[in-house]
Formats: C-alpha cells, structure tokens, sequence
C-alpha cells in the first residue's frame, strides 16, 4: 500500500451512533436482585458525554423458578432503564443457549450463589471464542453465609462489593482458601438515591419496613406489627405506614410463610385509621418518610444515604439470624420502647463511611473503580473460560448438586432433556404457560400453608 501523502485526509472516526452497540444481557432470578442487577448494568455502562459514547442495548432476562417475579413487583422496582414488556423468562439452559446465540459483551448474573456457580460452569463449557464479561454480587447487606455465598460467586470477573467493609471481607475469605481475589470490586448498592432529607412542616410519617423472613417465626412477626399499631395509637397524629414487599402468594428474594397482611386481619382490636399497609417502589415511600424503622432492611441503607432518621430495632435481640448484628457500631440500634417516648438515634459518621452508605456525597464515584476494570475486559479481547474455585476436583460432593439443579451436568454440559426444542405454536405456548403457573401457585400454597401446618404438628 503506498504512503498517504499529506494531501490525503486521514481516514473519518466511526460516529458512536454508527458503532456497534455495547449488548448486555441481566439475569435475574427474583424481584430485588432484578433491580439490583438492572440499575448495575446501568452504573457499569454508563457512557461519558461527548461524541464517544457508545449505544448500549440491555436484555431483561428472569431464571424460572419459586420467586421469579410477577409483572406486577417489576413494575413496582421502579425505573431501571429497561422496558418490562421485552423482559422474558428462561431456564438456566435457555440462559445459556441465548448467550451462545446472542454474542453478549457483558453478562450481569443477579443470582442466589448456586445460580451465579452455575452458570459461571455453564459458560465455560460453552467455550466461545468471544465470551461475554461476568459480573455479580450482592443486592444489600451481606450477614449470613457469607464463605458459602462468596465461594459460590468465584470465577466471574467482577464480584461487587457494595462498601470497602464488604470488600476487605470478601478479598479476605478469596485469599483465606487460595482463590485469586483480584475479581473483587469496591462499588456500591446502585439503587441508593432520592433528595436528601429535610422533612416538611406539618407531616410526621414512621415507616416500618418489613421483611419477608426476618423474622420468621409466628410470634416475633406478630410482636413487630402489635407495636407498630400501638406505636400508632400512642401518637394519633402521627402516620403509620407498613411497608410490604409482596402480595400474598407472591414470592420474593426470600420465602414468606407469614405475610404481615395476614397477621393484621387476626390482631385483636382492628387497625387504628392512621395505620396503613403500602406498597409501591421503596424510593417513593422514602420521599415522605421522617423515620425508618426495621430489623435488618437494605432499606436502612438507602434511608441513610438520604440522611432520613433510621432505627434498627432491638426487640428481639441483636443476632446473626436476624441481621441486625450488621448494625453493631451504627448507632442505630434502638428498641420500640424508646421510640415511643420520642428518642431518634443519630448514626455513627465513622461508621457510615465504611459502609457504602455515600451520604457524604461521594456516591458520584462509587462505580468508577468498577467501571473501569469492565471497560479493561471488555477491550482486552478474548478472555480466558471462567475458572470458578469450586469444580469437580475440589468440590465432588458439592459441586454435581448445584449444577443438578440448573439441569447441567458436572462438566457445566446441558443433562440430556434438559435443552427441549420450542413448541411451535401458540396454543400450545399458552397450555405451557398455564401449567407452570399452575405449578408455582402450588409450591407457593404448600410454602405458605401446608409448610408450616406441618411444622406445629412437628412441635406437638
């Protein structure tokens, strides 16, 4: 090829607009890690201003399973960025053949541990010759499991840790068996925002933000929403909202077998008129909140970042099983009692900083570190197969049984039938349809109801 000559125009960028879109794919198996890894997506990928900005296009997907959410709990996440209509449901197989199919360059997986394990497996044993950027993590406050749930996630190339708290303690567990810990990434929950607190005159409105298994035992729930109404009745004036995540016979992230709206109807004496169950998109309830309360909430977190009065209660004691323990040090921790006499806790500002809260005005940043490692993998062109921590070496008699369920074999291989070719045909779509909806009212109606008949007679 001759020299170009200086008179010979060097050659025109390619416009963003006119560049290949940047393809994501958000797999999600309930209602709050859909929101979690949605609104991730969106903090990874966004774009700077200017003419460089690469278009982005991101696919819902949802894991078929117990709490695979409802039209109705996504619509109420709130806005993520992606249009509910085009999210679909898939099999972990489905999953799979569509990353093949589809030449994702980034792949958000917002799973339980054993979901993100095995698709990590089921990625590998795909061997593309392009594969797609992996990244996972965490939708709140990690309290439980915390070896099990991490070793579960090793292998993608991003794990988020939502604090510098969280991330010392994940890179800790990595290194504390031998796993390369390098995937661990400080950022932060990405849906903590809203106007910061400044209350308004005349308004006075205590929300109570409730679990769907903490706690989990017919008494103690029962003992929370009776002093929540009596919180009521001692301060007519006051608002008193109760604010659920779920319908009856929905499910969630976890399991609930005794929804508050079911405990209300039974309380004796009836609700006061200034007490309310609500629903809704949690950020819209925050907007006329003057005080939170919870046991363990994610919502004390994004509370905080708006600076809103927060309290952790101690009624029930401060224990791992409730996760209130997370809370040690927060300042937080408090009992009914006190707030019904009109004390507020005030949060400890060292505290605060550790824990990705961000209300110092630095949540502008949170996602730059992370940003920057995906924008290195995703330019650094063929990536080596994930290489989870946990494989048929290491694990045998751990490993079979998570894949098992995802209906992939020890190798991350599809089991034989698990891949069913498509039914032609809408009718035949509907009938499907109709019976895997009638499959999960069952498994909800044995969790809710026959579960936990079983278990008294147990106790008897």
């Amino acid at each position: 090829m001759p020299p170009r000559t200086s008179n010979e125009a060097e050659p025109a960028e390619t416009p963003a607009a006119l560049r290949p879109a940047l393809r994501v794919a958000v797999l999600a198996d309930s209602d709050t890690r859909w929101k979690w890894g949605a609104l991730t997506a969106r903090r990874l990928t966004a774009a700077a201003d200017g003419p460089d900005a690469r278009p982005v296009e991101i696919s819902g997907l949802l894991l078929r399973g117990r709490a695979t959410p409802t039209p109705r709990q996504l619509a109420e996440v709130g806005e993520v960025g992606i249009d509910i209509e085009r999210v679909r449901e898939v099999t972990a197989v489905e999953f799979l053949h569509t990353v093949r199919d589809e030449g994702y360059d980034l792949v958000v997986l917002a799973l339980v541990g054993g979901g993100v394990q095995a698709m990590l497996h089921g990625l590998a044993a795909l061997d593309l010759p392009r594969r797609p950027v992996v990244v996972t993590g965490y939708v709140g406050v990690v309290y439980e499991k915390l070896a099990d749930g991490l070793l579960l996630r090793h292998g993608a190339d991003v794990v988020l840790a939502n604090s510098a708290h969280d991330a010392e303690r994940f890179r800790a567990v990595y290194e504390g068996v031998g796993a390369d810990a390098s995937a661990v990434t400080e950022a932060a929950l990405p849906f903590l925002g809203g106007a910061p607190y400044r209350g308004e005159e005349g308004r006075d409105t205590v929300v109570f933000a409730a679990q769907p298994s903490v706690p989990d035992s017919r008494a103690d729930r029962t003992y929370l929403l009776r002093r929540l109404v009596e919180h009521a009745r001692l301060h007519p004036r006051r608002e008193v909202l109760l604010k659920l995540r779920s319908k009856p016979g929905e499910h969630t992230t976890h399991i609930e077998e005794l929804p508050y709206q079911k405990l209300a109807q039974r309380l004796p004496g009836g609700l006061p008129p200034n007490f309310r169950l609500v629903y809704g998109h949690m950020g819209e309830v925050l907007d006329r909140t003057d005080l939170l309360v919870t046991v363990s909430s994610t919502a004390a977190l994004e509370s905080l970042h708006r600076r809103i009065p927060t309290a952790v209660l101690t009624d029930l004691g401060v224990r791992e099983t409730l996760g209130n323990h997370h809370f040690v040090g927060s300042g937080l921790l408090t009992s009914w009692d006190r707030l019904d006499g009109g004390i507020r806790p005030r949060p400890d500002g060292r505290w605060l900083a550790g824990q990705g809260v961000a209300a110092d005005g630095s949540y502008g940043t949170a996602y730059d570190t992370a940003r920057a490692k995906v924008t290195a993998l995703l330019a650094a062109g063929q990536l080596p197969p994930p290489a989870p921590y946990y494989t048929p070496a290491t694990a045998p008699g751990y490993l079979p049984g998570i894949l098992g369920r995802h209906h992939l074999a020890p190798d991350g291989t599809p089991l034989p039938g698990a891949a069913a070719p498509q039914e032609p045909g809408r009718v035949r779509g509907a009938v499907r349809e109709t019976v895997r909806n009638a499959a999960r009212g069952a498994y909800r109606q044995g969790v809710q109801r026959v579960a936990p008949v079983i278990r008294r007679m147990g106790e008897l």
